[in-house]
């Protein structure tokens, strides 16, 4: 699977993306050109000019809200999970998620610009009155949500194409925001740049997923061990690896090699007392035993194995 990382190419687009944002931050609080844009295409009111899109963008704007999209790219990337036997795509649309929330969260409580509908100064920037609607939230979330598909792109084809769709829905998003009258032009602009700016900066979180990854799966191993009732058998140690420090001995005792081959000892065998003492003698040697209350007659005529004796010789 493709993971990328924080190439030159980059970090400088993020430095550059960073450097718009900030950009556009400070021209809202000197009160510039790009406020009396905000408040020219406020007038011009949008919504009245073209009113027979108005029901189309009302459902068009759910593209970017956070629970509609987060469920719909969830339910694509779980799938994916589970055919790669991985939980990267999730994780990472978790970190991306939790990343919007902080940065954007953030900046739309410490700035506490209000919204055209609630604007009460014409010509003013609308700073730190108890708003929350800078930069928007909803252009934000379109880019990192369909982005993070793009991110994520197995191929380089691929991930052209799916950054040419996320570009249009979130570039559509915003413009709807406007045109709605729910947002400035400039909140739209810093949306976009907060957006790009969580994508860009993903590769710096790739070794936290790969460990949190990790982390998940030992969890669920040892769940799986405790219910079938068997607890993971400890590895074995391997003759010639370095084996850990006991409490009184150093490491340079831990690196000597070992001099004395690992033997097996034996328990001493305890000595048979009932059997006979003396020298093991061969089945030939024992002398025979007859049964008591043998019915066989004596044969006291009989010559022992062994010996010779004269045979008559027969004829003259």
């Amino acid at each position: 699977m493709h993971v990328p990382h924080m190439s030159r190419h980059r970090i400088v687009l993020f430095s550059a993306t960073l450097a718009f944002y900030a950009a556009i931050i400070w021209a809202v609080l000197i009160t510039s050109w790009l406020v009396r844009l905000d408040w020219q295409v406020m007038f011009f009111r949008p919504y009245q000019q073209w009113p027979g899109i108005h029901a189309f963008l009302d459902y068009y704007v759910v593209l970017g809200q956070r629970g509609p999209t987060a469920v719909m790219v969830t339910a694509w990337l779980g799938w994916r999970s589970w055919r790669q036997h991985t939980l990267r795509p999730l994780l990472t649309l978790a970190a991306a998620l939790l990343l919007l929330n902080i940065t954007v969260g953030a900046a739309k409580l410490g700035m506490g610009r209000l919204g055209p509908h609630y604007a009460t100064t014409i010509g003013s920037n609308e700073m730190w009155q108890g708003g929350d609607i800078f930069p928007s939230g909803h252009t934000a979330n379109a880019v990192v949500t369909w982005g993070i598909l793009a991110y994520l792109a197995s191929t380089p084809r691929a991930r052209r194409w799916l950054s040419a769709l996320s570009a249009v829905i979130s570039l559509g998003v915003g413009l709807t925001t406007v045109y709605l009258g729910t947002h400035w032009l400039s909140d739209v602009l810093l949306g976009w740049a907060a957006g790009l700016l969580i994508l860009l900066a993903l590769p710096w979180f790739e070794p936290l997923i790969a460990r949190a990854e990790a982390w998940i799966f030992t969890v669920r191993d040892t769940w799986r061990s405790r219910r079938a009732g068997t607890a993971p058998a400890p590895a074995a140690p391997v003759v010639g690896t370095p084996v850990a420090l006991t409490r009184h001995q150093t490491a340079e005792e831990a690196r000597e090699p070992l001099t004395e081959p690992l033997t097996t000892a034996r328990p001493a065998r305890t000595p048979a007392y009932h059997l006979a003492p003396g020298p093991h003698t061969t089945r030939g040697e024992r002398t025979p035993v007859t049964p008591v209350g043998s019915r066989r007659p004596p044969h006291s005529d009989r010559i022992a194995r062994g010996t010779t004796s004269a045979r008559p010789v027969a004829g003259g």
